[in-house]
């Protein structure tokens, strides 16, 4: 889960406030088996009219495979053609060929022509329109989240739903561009599509169609390929170019899954993972992790939670199964290893977990490494026991090779939590680099809902720094004045809280803290390999939480997506959930006075920072946003005061000794000098700039790009703008 309406979630917040009396309903304990027809839901009247559970045997309702494409077939493993090289494995100087950069998910260029000394001569060189923004009368769920990726002299992007083109990356113009087609009732929670894949082919000739291709994941699930010269179909890709990746999902409606990462391509395996809109009930679609032959789109092999030895699509009447563990970052791919590091989220529905299986608990919350040949994992590194938190892994995780202190090198991946928990992992068996131990530590147990009961231990990254504060305190509430500050001291009493792992309760508020959107999310870190520096940004925004019953739940309107009544502005979507199928619904408030709209807890709301990755030690932190468009009662200040307000988007790093960052809600995009933390330029966006910037050079000229989408969320401005900055011709 990663965001509510705010506006939706005062409402309810405010109607919980007075402290009804919560009834508690016997939950079903039955969990679905395997994913195939002899799984139970509920189906008898009484339990129909209990749970109103969609019979996932039904066959798809129209529109759920949007373009009415045909099953896919499968083929063995070793019929996958060996993989040619890829772009993304050594990048081109001057390029920035996959999502993060690199194979790598660096985020670090080698272009050293900005520098702090230089950098506050930007200007801007182009701006360029996807022309994706909401239409007149449209409910606005947009937040493009886009990171062009560059080859040669191209840029290659893709639009909030998913229209994909190229730009020339010298002045902007369009070359070509993709019509996807998508549907606005398929928008899930957010209008988003991260990044396109650049794939070589090693089938088709070079300087034949479709040689080299760029595929993208779509909101409607699609697989789609396209020729990178023309933009036309791959139509040795699947049908047509496309692939439907709804088949096996079972019963389900426009904008309940959906793909919004570019697909990572291993050793011509080319793996998919969807966002499951959260919140909704227990058994929502599957998570199932699924490899394509990245050549002719042909199946190879699904890993399915509740069904791990049957790597298999579903024969017709089946389905995978159902209220398993989603994935919604970025994953990383490792040629190398022959793995896919997968960051998971926790199994549905978020804030209840009796009804999990244990397959479920193994891997919820965690980095799984998926082998590409078999579909299986070959390890597990769980971040968080039995989440109902939602502190799902929203980072893709960072590959670098770590020096050890006895002389040797260890191939090592980096993971980010929303906890701001950061763990350094051997990557070839999950375990914690000796440097980096994990430590279990006691957690509050059994938690306060009896059938429910929470982990006794969860486990603490000790070595690394915490992206974030000490516990709360009373004494920490914050407020313009006394009078809010002390609405906040009561707001802060009325509520459990004991500390990170508060559990869950029905009977009045518990405080999540760091919260669902507290420490790092998609934006994800960049790493300096030649320097040992790690740039992280992240969120210090705990919320307000409440269970409640099935009946209060349906009192206040929560229906998941596909019930005929829900109502898309009116809750039951992220954040406040029906969970339908649990005794409970979820109410998720941000712990602030929702007369002010200002946060209870003292500021700052976000914060950036340089980490040597040697010696375990913090450079510099500095608060990451400023006031000049937030304040109370949603009136920008204008003032430069750099508060650090929450932030969504990630940094890079450049050789020419800066940091590149916008994120935060004040709409800047700005540039840090990494060796002191100072911001040494910004600039105003036409739109939120909830997007990871990137950069290249093309004939010698150093740019930086944006998007400017804003994020609905978030309540940035929305915009359809790509901005590049250069330097003038007469500046080097």
């Amino acid at each position: 889960m990663r965001r509510t309406s705010l506006l939706t979630a005062t409402v309810l917040g405010g109607l919980l406030s007075g402290g009804i009396a919560l009834a508690q309903v016997p939950p079903k304990d039955q969990p679905p088996g395997p994913g195939n027809n002899t799984q139970q839901e509920p189906r008898s009247p009484h339990e129909a009219g209990k749970f109103g559970a969609p019979d996932p045997s039904n066959p798809q309702a129209p529109g759920v495979n949007a373009a009415n494409l045909p099953d896919n077939t499968e083929i063995d493993i070793a019929e996958v053609p060996q993989a040619a090289p890829q772009l993304s494995a050594n990048p081109a100087h001057d390029d920035w060929p996959a999502y993060g950069r690199d194979d790598d998910a660096s985020r670090y260029s080698p272009l050293d022509q900005l520098t702090p000394q230089n950098v506050g001569q930007l200007k801007r060189a182009f701006v360029y329109h996807t022309g994706s923004k909401p239409a007149p009368g449209q409910v606005n769920k947009w937040a493009a989240e886009t990171t062009p990726i560059k080859v040669g002299d191209s840029l290659y992007m893709c639009s909030a739903m998913n229209d994909m083109m190229r730009i020339d990356a010298a002045t902007g113009k369009e070359i070509w561009r993709f019509n996807a087609g998508v549907k606005y009732h398929s928008i899930p929670y957010t209008a988003a599509c991260k990044a396109v894949t650049y794939y070589t082919s090693s089938t088709v000739p070079e300087g034949q169609p479709c040689h080299n291709r760029i595929m993208e994941g779509t909101l409607d699930e699609r697989l789609i390929q396209v020729d990178a010269e023309t933009g036309k179909a791959c139509e040795g890709f699947g049908f047509h170019g496309q692939i439907n990746l709804m088949q096996g999902m079972g019963e389900s409606v426009p904008g309940f899954v959906s793909m919004t990462t570019p697909p990572p391509v291993i050793n011509g395996i080319a793996v998919v993972n969807q966002e499951v809109l959260d919140g909704q009930r227990r058994w929502a679609p599957s998570g199932v992790i699924r490899g394509y032959d990245a050549e002719s789109g042909k199946f190879v092999w699904a890993w399915d939670v509740n069904n791990p030895d049957n790597h298999h699509q579903p024969a017709p009447g089946e389905h995978y199964s159902r209220g398993t563990p989603n994935s919604w970052a970025v994953m990383t791919g490792d040629n190398e290893l022959g793995l896919v590091y997968v960051p998971t989220g926790n199994s549905a529905s978020d804030y209840y977990s009796a009804m999990r299986s244990d397959k479920e608990n193994a891997v919820s919350s965690a980095l799984v490494a998926i082998d590409v040949k078999t579909g299986s994992p070959r390890w597990v590194f769980q971040t968080v026991h039995k989440d109902v938190w939602d502190y799902d892994i929203g980072s893709q995780a960072t590959k670098f090779d770590y020096h050890a202190q006895d002389g040797s090198t260890i191939p090592a991946i980096i993971l980010p939590t929303k906890r701001g928990q950061t763990f350094i992992l051997d990557r070839r068996t999950g375990k914690p680099l000796p440097e980096f131990p994990v430590e279990e530590r006691p957690a509050p147990s059994p938690g306060n809902i009896p059938e429910d009961p929470r982990s006794p231990t969860q486990p603490w990254s000790i070595a690394f720094p915490r992206l974030g504060f000490p516990e709360l305190k009373e004494s920490d509430m914050w407020g313009m004045s006394p009078i809010d500050q002390l609405f906040c001291r009561i707001k802060y009493r009325r509520a459990n809280y004991i500390g990170e792992f508060t559990p869950p309760s029905v009977k009045k508020p518990w405080i999540e803290y760091p919260g669902y959107n507290g420490g790092s999310d998609w934006g994800s870190m960049a790493y300096d390999a030649k320097n040992g520096i790690v740039i992280a940004n992240w969120n210090n925004t705990p919320m307000y939480d409440q269970l409640v019953t099935r009946k209060q739940a349906d009192k206040l309107g929560l229906m998941p997506i596909d019930n005929p009544n829900f109502n898309p502005g009116g809750g039951g979507a992220e954040g406040n959930g029906a969970m339908a199928e649990t005794p409970y619904g979820i109410v998720v408030t941000p712990f602030w006075d929702q007369y002010t709209g200002m946060m209870c807890n003292k500021p700052p709301y976000g914060a950036i920072t340089a980490i040597d990755i040697k010696t375990h030690k913090v450079l510099w932190q500095q608060p990451l946003g400023t006031a000049r468009a937030n304040g109370p009662w949603g009136l920008p200040t204008g003032l430069p005061l750099n508060i650090g307000t929450p932030n969504n988007g990630g940094p890079v790093v450049t050789a020419g000794g800066l940091i590149f960052v916008a994120a935060a809600t004040d709409n800047l995009i700005r540039a840090i000098d990494i060796k002191t933390g100072k911001v040494v330029w910004s600039d105003v966006l036409p739109g939120g700039g909830q997007a990871t910037p990137m950069t290249y050079q093309v004939n010698g000229k150093q740019y930086l790009a944006i998007m400017a989408g804003g994020h609905h969320f978030m309540m940035t401005p929305v915009s359809d703008a790509l901005v590049v900055y250069a330097l003038p011709d007469n500046v080097h």
